[in-house]
C-alpha cells in the first residue's frame, strides 16, 4: 500500500469516532479510534497536519458541533 493511504475500514472507523464525539459518546469514539490500523493512523495524522490541525482538534470540533 502506498505511503499515506487511509484504508477504507479505517476511514469508516474515523467517521464513527467523529459521529460518536458529536453525540457526546466518548467511550464509543475511543473504541472506534482503537480499531484504526497503524498505517492508516500515520496517513490520518499526515493529512490532518497538511490541513494545519490534529486529531484532538478535529474531535473537539465534532464535540462542539462545529462552533469551536
Amino acid at each position: 500500500m502506498p505511503p499515506h493511504t487511509i484504508r477504507p475500514l479505517a476511514a469508516t472507523h474515523l467517521r464513527e469516532a467523529l459521529q460518536a464525539a458529536a453525540d457526546h459518546q466518548p467511550t464509543t469514539a475511543l473504541a472506534a479510534l482503537m480499531h484504526i490500523d497503524p498505517d492508516s493512523w500515520q496517513a490520518i495524522e499526515h493529512r490532518l497536519a497538511a490541513l494545519g490541525t490534529d486529531l484532538l482538534d478535529v474531535l473537539a470540533h465534532a464535540t462542539t458541533g462545529g462552533t469551536r
